[in-house]
């Protein structure tokens, strides 16, 4: 049997139809935007009229069918594309896995929810065409633009956050916790092996990890209301900022994933004192008893707030949850008694109690992060 044999364009002397890339990619993260995506589309075609452009929607599997729906628009039009993320979640990886895709000379990043105002586009490749400098970031604070978009708490938590790392961090933009901005490609693909994939705030990890190499320039937006869905924006991704700024702090010697094991660890450590207290004082349950019941309760509370954060890329569902819990007891069980023999082991050795304690709760939190990942989020 005989494969059959394609002619080329020069047997059958069709004209030549090989494109280079286009000028700017957009990269859009999405997670259930199914209601605004033909918008988007629609807003983008009828605004960069004239330019060679393409939109690609980094899509974290959406249950909404999101990607389905890209998909369909993409068959008609060749500048929408998609890229349906399996298996893996998370704002900073779409990003990165868009941007990566791109072979454009310019590429942009906006959120799906309308909220960036995408007329802006436009000025952002105007600016970066003049080849003075290698990113350009919308920012909602610079000369008093109105935050419309958000809530008080929002507004305020931003502004906390942007300040922090600012001012500790020496990051030189006044809003860095942007998620709207626009970098020429080859400066991202120099400082794309040093981000994490991880993480809520690409565009601050994109700052910290170029230092001073990457010439910014900023422009003025007005933050707009969500139209449809849910923000992403909550309790996740403050944690996440706190990772990520321990990260690259640590220059990266402290992986983002056991920063926030360690963060769901300390929260675990004020339920565990929380119900200890209830059980001794109001239960007048015997002590011994009380924190055994302490223990579980604080180790399961660890083990959902782990599954649903640092893990939320290999989240366990149905029976899959019910058994990772029971492995998660039985690892953390090990790592208490763990826990235990370091500590009681380096107080013979040295005497001092408080030295001993944090040997020792190092080792069991070392051992319950490495063998819970390999044997309970394991993928």
């Amino acid at each position: 049997m005989h494969t059959p044999i394609v002619p080329s364009v020069a047997e059958t002397g069709a004209p030549d139809t090989v494109r280079p890339a286009p000028e700017l990619t957009i990269v859009i993260p999405t997670f259930k935007e199914r209601h605004n995506v033909a918008q988007i589309v629609e807003r983008l075609r009828s605004l960069l009229t004239g330019y060679d452009w393409e939109v690609i929607f980094a899509d974290d599997d959406s249950p909404d069918g999101t990607a389905t729906l890209v998909r369909s628009i993409g068959e008609h039009d060749r500048r929408v594309r998609c890229i349906r993320r399996i298996g893996r979640r998370g704002l900073a990886g779409a990003c990165i896995e868009g941007m990566l895709t791109s072979q454009a000379h310019y590429v942009a990043v906006m959120d799906a929810d309308m909220q960036h105002d995408e007329t802006l586009l436009v000025k952002m490749l105007d600016r970066l065409r003049k080849g003075d400098v290698d990113l350009v970031v919308a920012t909602r604070y610079l000369d008093g633009k109105a935050m419309s978009g958000f809530s008080a708490g929002r507004s305020l938590i931003s502004r906390w956050s942007n300040a922090f790392a600012q001012r500790l961090l020496g990051v030189r933009l006044t809003d860095p916790m942007s998620g709207f901005f626009m970098i020429r490609r080859q400066s991202f693909e120099q400082v794309a092996p040093r981000l994490s994939t991880q993480g809520f705030k690409i565009l601050l990890d994109i700052a910290m990890s170029a230092g001073n190499n990457l010439r910014v320039a900023e422009l003025p937006y007005e933050f707009r209301k969500r139209q449809h869905g849910e923000s992403k924006f909550d309790a996740k991704a403050a944690l996440d900022f706190v990772a990520l700024i321990v990260g690259k702090l640590s220059y990266d010697a402290l992986s983002y994933r056991f920063v926030l094991f360690c963060l769901v660890g300390l929260t675990g450590v004020a339920v565990h004192m929380s119900a200890l207290q209830v059980s001794v004082q109001a239960g007048k349950i015997d002590f011994v008893f009380a924190q055994t019941v302490a223990t579980i309760i604080a180790i399961t509370w660890n083990y959902i707030l782990n599954n649903a954060i640092t893990y939320r890329d290999r989240r366990l569902t149905g029976a899959r949850f019910w058994t990772g819990l029971v492995g998660f007891q039985f690892i953390c069980g090990i790592g208490a008694i763990s826990n235990i023999g370091v500590a009681s082991l380096f107080y013979g050795a040295d005497g001092r109690w408080w030295l001993a304690g944090v040997l020792g709760a190092l080792i069991g939190t070392a051992w319950n992060y490495m063998v819970s990942a390999a044997f309970v989020w394991r993928l």
